[in-house]
């Protein structure tokens, strides 16, 4: 049987590391920066782990209305969604995962952008 992207890569504590360093980038970004103003970032750090987990093939995972429910509050537009996507590529390929698994994950991240936009 074929493992899944999250055990080909390391499991939680590969995938840990790029997420820390997504949001150290995140953070930095003008555009999504102000999202993570005033929020517990162990936790969305930790819900993210798992996100990208998921997106991953790993044993994490959310339903659509659980993450539709998450963003609502929030006015996240296309612009949003675009830079974060262009963040987590550049995360994943400096992080060695190669383009085509690369193009796997961002296919599923991509998959819920209705979800979570205006």
């Amino acid at each position: 049987m074929e493992k899944s992207l999250f055990e080909k890569y390391g499991g939680f504590s590969v995938v840990s590391k790029i997420v820390l360093d997504l949001y150290d980038r995140l953070l930095d970004d003008d555009d999504v920066g102000p999202f993570f103003d005033e929020i517990d970032m162990v936790r969305i750090v930790d819900h993210q782990t798992k996100f990208v987990s998921s997106l991953m093939g790993g044993p994490a995972s959310y339903s659509d209305e659980q993450i539709r429910r998450m963003h609502a509050h929030l006015e996240i537009h296309q612009l949003h969604f675009d830079k974060l996507q262009s963040l987590l590529r550049a995360t994943l390929a400096d992080h060695g995962v190669a383009p085509e698994d690369q193009e796997a994950i961002l296919a599923a991240f991509e998959a819920r952008r209705a979800l979570v936009t205006g």
